[in-house]
């Protein structure tokens, strides 16, 4: 029920995924008055469907802390989650509220032995091919172990959905030189370089070298990487209307567009948004995948591939897995551990 246009986005973006994937089965979580009719006009999603009806839904604009409170156990937000616990579902996707959905999440299934703070995982288009980002907006402000904590993550995902046996991991910074960047991310790298964890740890990456797929795998905390991830998004769209008024300029220009169309249109397809649509829930006891809100039918079907990617992939079991070898590691004597910050005066 949420994102921009709910429904009307959502159950067309079922059915496409529904003509993709023939064994999925989904469960719709919401208004049935307005799913209803919408299913009609997709018949091969709706006899694969079930509609778990509820008039209540979390807005856009709801507090998180509001949307557990007037949501608990009613709204459609939290019985899909729901349903991951149960065992009802695989897999929540959901484009509504991102902060509602993850605090519902973390309430429902919890997080996953030694994970102190789940992050957002984004695909992430590059010049090599794809790499994971996270966090990208769920953990503001992350301390030097909860970002190893995400090395571990992003780390396992990729070697996951990627196929890689070493994905190699770089911590975002203001430069790569050691001396460089916040306390936090400056310890984070000392535990990852020191350590014995079976990580393949490249150093810190800058900006540049997200796009660049300098590494498999980009680490950094929420706030930092939401915003690289809307200044990219904000960039292509700057790139593409650049693009537009140049090519409509003169006669020859336009002439030039024509003949170029082809060059154009794969241009635009490798770096269409809806395509990569998705942001994984990571250090969860279940799989929540959350989709852009502004997307459509197309974006949305792209967020339920992830969803499947990442439940046929086991990926909550490799986290797990992956957490208590470092858990272990980390406690030996002699390890690489996190120093207190000094108290502020």
């Amino acid at each position: 029920m949420g994102g921009d246009a709910g429904p009307d986005v959502v159950i067309p973006g079922a059915a496409l995924s529904a003509l993709r994937h023939p064994e999925l089965r989904f469960l719709l979580v919401g208004d049935r008055s307005r799913i209803a009719p919408l299913l009609e006009r997709h018949p091969k999603l709706k006899e694969r469907s079930e509609i778990l009806h509820t008039e209540v839904f979390v807005t856009m604009d709801a507090k998180p802390s509001q949307a557990l409170r007037q949501g608990r156990g009613k709204s459609s937000m939290w019985l899909a989650i729901d349903a991951v616990r149960t065992g009802e579902a695989h897999a929540a996707v959901s484009a509504g509220n991102t902060g509602a959905l993850m605090a519902m999440a973390r309430f429902i299934l919890k997080t996953l032995p030694g994970i102190s703070r789940p992050a957002i995982a984004a695909m992430w288009p590059t010049l090599r091919s794809e790499s994971i980002v996270l966090d990208v907006g769920a953990t503001i402000g992350a301390d030097a172990s909860q970002l190893v904590e995400f090395a571990v993550m992003g780390e396992a995902m990729a070697r996951s959905l990627f196929g890689l046996e070493k994905p190699t991991v770089g911590l975002l910074n203001v430069g790569v030189e050691e001396i460089k960047g916040a306390e936090q991310v400056k310890e984070a790298g000392r535990i990852l370089r020191d350590s014995k964890l079976p990580i393949e740890y490249a150093g810190f990456v800058e900006g540049d070298d997200i796009g660049k797929g300098t590494v498999d795998v980009v680490v950094t905390e929420g706030f930092t990487g939401n915003i690289a991830l809307k200044a990219a998004e904000g960039t292509a769209k700057q790139l593409s209307t650049y693009l537009k008024r140049c090519l409509q300029r003169t006669l020859m220009s336009k002439l030039g567009a024509v003949l170029a169309s082809g060059a154009f249109a794969a241009l635009k397809d490798r770096m269409d948004p809806r395509k990569h649509n998705g942001g994984v829930f990571l250090g969860l006891n279940g799989v929540v995948v959350k989709s852009h809100g502004g997307t459509d039918a197309l974006g949305f079907a792209t967020a339920i591939d992830v969803a499947l990617e990442t439940v046929r992939n086991d990926l909550v079991s490799k986290i797990k897995a992956d957490v208590e070898i470092m858990t272990g590691l980390l406690k030996q004597p002699g390890h690489a551990e996190a120093k207190q910050p000094e108290p502020s005066l």
